[in-house]
């Protein structure tokens, strides 16, 4: 029997992120999609990064820090209110208006469609990573995610 390879698990059609995007365009991608991170990558598809919700969230909670004098709740407002004069709408446009290059993840974890899926586990849970882009020739052709390793075990086989 032949060992699992990512190529036998990894998801293809990848939802990717340019540097340029906003935060808001980020996670509006994130909860159409139903993903929780996404790669960043150039116009030739390279990977310059990664960024996921923790990142958004981290971003956030900073802000709420720097707030915390003038008694802002960053959660609990709704980052689309049309009161312009809040101090909290301020912290949100900015929030929403920060580029996703700002925030990305840019040392991150790769592997190649060929490598053995168990090794890419073993650093995923070390690095403590979801998911993993997978590059071959520099270019990425596909994510794998704990996910994806996850279901493969449970899924029926025909």
């Amino acid at each position: 029997m032949a060992e699992l390879k990512v190529r036998d698990l990894m998801t293809t059609q990848v939802v990717t992120l340019k540097p340029g995007d906003s935060i808001k365009q980020a996670t509006i991608r994130f909860a159409v999609n139903n993903i929780s991170g996404a790669p960043v990558v150039d116009n030739r598809n390279h990977l310059i990064g990664i960024i996921s919700e923790d990142d958004v969230l981290q971003l956030i909670v900073r802000q709420q820090e720097d707030m915390d004098e003038e008694g802002g709740k960053m959660l609990s407002y709704s980052f689309d209110s049309t009161n312009q004069n809040s101090i909290l709408q301020e912290a949100a446009n900015k929030i929403s208006n920060t580029k996703v290059e700002e925030i990305m993840i840019r040392t991150v974890l790769t592997t190649t469609p060929d490598a053995n899926i168990v090794d890419v586990l073993k650093a995923m849970l070390e690095r403590k990573v979801n998911r993993v882009p997978v590059l071959e020739k520099g270019v990425l052709v596909g994510i794998i995610s704990r996910g994806d390793i996850v279901f493969h075990i449970y899924k029926r086989k025909i």
